[in-house]
């Protein structure tokens, strides 16, 4: 368990006049606990819970086919299990809340999660308990990091970055994509990560395309190549892209890649505790256009538990309502990516890092690369 987690949900549950919060998604539960219930992800009726209440006291909730993990992870934390072809999950949760004195509480949940038929079962089944959406309180806890959170953010895109140069430097032209691919998940593995995300792998002119995944294409002398990959562990992922090119750079390949760099180094200037996110993003979003380059939505985000996270370098999203600004705090940790998929040249670039704002401005986590200059591949 993670005790300095806990405690920071505790005093949110006291502030917002609640009695206990229910984590109920992969990430929410990993937040609290620190560890993923494997097959959670995967199978969705497979609820997994963190359950903490106002007094910091804590209890679990999972499917038997998980007992042994969640004993094995968490050790000596309360845990009800319940059995997944003969048990109401819900029936058997609403006897724990109660048994917990619950009965008659404000209860956050993750409405944005629980399945809407699961929702409805449990308050039929605790029709005195008043539930609310909880997963705002904890998107806004995750922003801030902890130390503990920062070191493993710090390792996993140190993993990513070493990953991907180390990939780039094992191929030559005529191999594949699947070749840098094979290359690179071996690598994940060995330097430490426990699995990966959103492999990215794009060459020449599929590198305009945003999100592709490796295929047989075979490198060419002067393609752009665009990769990038999230490395997990425990839950949590950095998300960093390198570009490379084959043997040299295509024409204006160089003076677009000074570009970007530029921008990426203007980013890290202005990102500080106080920092307006849309001034970050609209200096970016000038910045592109000096060189007649495209806008693109957002130049950064935050990162952690989910892919992208608030707050976002730009107008942070919210549900059914235009975005807004958000000011940056010490201790948020950011994926930024001073991109452009169409140069106009045929081929797409893209720098993807990650930082962690300080108390007087920013620390690049990811800076395993030197990513000043293009990387290169190197002919036969």
């Amino acid at each position: 368990m993670r005790p300095e987690i806990i405690a920071r949900q505790a005093a949110a549950i006291r502030a917002h006049g609640l009695d206990a919060l229910i984590s109920c998604s992969p990430e929410n539960f990993a937040y609290a606990t620190g560890f993923v219930v494997p097959s959670q992800p995967l199978i969705r009726h497979r609820h997994a819970m963190a359950i903490v209440t106002a007094d910091g006291d804590v209890s679990l909730f999972g499917v038997d086919m998980e007992a042994s993990t969640i004993a094995r992870q968490a050790p000596g934390v309360p845990a009800t299990i319940w059995k997944e072809f003969s048990d109401d999950p819900m029936r058997i949760l609403a006897t724990r809340l109660t048994v917990l004195g619950l009965a008659g509480s404000r209860i956050g949940i993750e409405l944005d999660y629980l399945p809407a038929g699961d929702f409805a079962r449990l308050t039929w089944l605790m029709p005195n308990a008043s539930f609310e959406a909880g997963e705002g309180i904890l998107a806004r806890l995750r922003q801030i990091k902890t130390p503990d959170e920062i070191a493993l953010l710090r390792r996993l895109s140190r993993i990513a970055d070493q990953a991907i140069t180390d990939a780039l430097a094992a191929v030559r032209t005529g191999d594949s994509e699947l070749d840098i691919a094979g290359h690179l998940t071996r690598n994940v593995y060995s330097l430490g990560a426990e699995h990966f995300k959103l492999l990215i792998i794009a060459t020449g002119d599929r590198s305009r395309l945003p999100n592709v995944g490796p295929s047989e294409r075979r490198l060419e002398p002067r393609d752009v190549c665009r990769v990038e990959i999230f490395s997990v562990m425990g839950g949590y992922q950095a998300g960093v892209c390198r570009t490379a090119v084959v043997e040299q750079a295509p024409p204006m390949a160089d003076e677009i890649w000074a570009h970007l760099v530029e921008a990426k180094y203007r980013i890290m200037a202005m990102v500080k505790p106080g920092a307006s996110c849309l001034a970050i993003y609209d200096a970016f979003i000038a910045h592109l256009a000096r060189k007649n380059l495209p806008p693109i939505s957002f130049v950064g985000h935050g990162i952690g538990l989910h892919l992208h996270e608030d707050p976002y370098l730009g107008r942070t999203p919210i549900l059914g309502k235009p975005g807004e600004d958000a000011m940056l705090e010490e201790g948020m940790v950011l994926g930024f990516e001073p991109l452009c998929y169409e140069t106009g040249y045929g081929f797409g670039m893209q720098n993807k890092d990650m930082l962690v704002v300080t108390a007087d401005g920013s620390e690049l986590l990811s800076d395993y690369a030197n990513t000043d200059r293009l990387l290169v591949v190197q002919g036969r």
